[in-house]
């Protein structure tokens, strides 16, 4: 299998969450078994020799393959959620995204100044939730961050959000 084995996988749905947005679904790749392994196997590869200790999956979709990628990597897993969504004592990040405005909070105690630390998420798009996220990790003052996507809408130009430092790669681009 290969990358346009997985970019053919995808599914596009017009007018999701709102009216004039194409949104890039990757619940196609986690249903297929196939791709699914094949997306695990592409994101170890990538990251299995940059020390990361700690992997960062952002709601609700980099909880699917953040915590398959921590466990190979033998790294950790934190959850970036919605606020009042973690039990203990939180920092947030509020930010723009297409459709309206959000935050975004990670446990207090989940990030040292020693992790190397991968923010992963689905899909990158216009880049808001992303930046907060980056934001948020970087109050941590990790050792290195890196930041990792299954899809990158190229033509909305996410990237110019993110901090230019830091190691951005993305397994498809749309």
């Amino acid at each position: 299998m290969c990358i346009e084995k997985l970019k053919s996988s995808l599914r596009t749905v017009p007018d999701f969450p709102k009216e004039g947005i194409l949104f890039w679904d990757v619940t196609t790749l986690f249903k297929d078994a196939g791709c699914l392994r094949e997306l695990e196997d592409i994101l170890y590869n990538l990251y299995k020799d940059k020390g990361i200790t700690k992997v960062v999956g952002l709601e609700s979709r980099g909880f699917v393959m953040g915590p398959a990628l921590a466990i190979r990597l033998g790294a950790g897993f934190v959850m970036a959620r919605k606020p009042g969504k973690l039990p203990a004592e939180t920092i947030s990040e509020t930010y723009d995204k297409e459709y309206g405005h959000d935050t975004i909070e990670i446990h207090k105690d989940a990030i040292g100044q020693d992790d190397v630390v991968l923010i992963h998420d689905d899909l990158l798009a216009t880049g808001g939730t992303v930046a907060a996220a980056a934001r948020l990790v970087n109050a941590f003052h990790p050792a290195k961050v890196c930041i990792n996507f299954i899809i990158e809408i190229e033509d909305l130009k996410g990237r110019a959000l993110l901090p230019a430092d830091v190691e951005v790669t993305s397994v498809i681009k749309v």
